[in-house]
């Protein structure tokens, strides 16, 4: 498990080889999601959680001023961000 703290204004590039397990939990403030052709999705409140595995998510973007931050679960054994 890791908490990616998503600073005001802040962008986190999902790369798919280390996000592919990747369960998320929003736990404080809200994340807008990239999609992979460019375009704005949804933004995603406290407790929204959301998998990455298959959507083409492509960012995570915190525009607004209050650090956002985003807790990642991933399967035990997995390489995914927890290295």
């Amino acid at each position: 498990m890791h908490t990616l703290a998503l600073r005001a204004g802040a962008r986190v590039a999902v790369i798919a080889d280390e996000w592919h397990n990747a369960f998320c939990v929003v736990t404080r403030g809200r994340v807008r999601l990239e999609l992979r052709d460019g375009e704005l999705g949804p933004v995603l409140g406290h407790d929204a959680a959301f998998w990455l595995r298959g959507t083409g998510v492509r960012a995570l973007h915190n525009p607004y001023r209050r650090t956002a931050r985003v807790r990642v679960i991933t399967p035990p054994g997995s390489q995914a961000l927890d290295e």
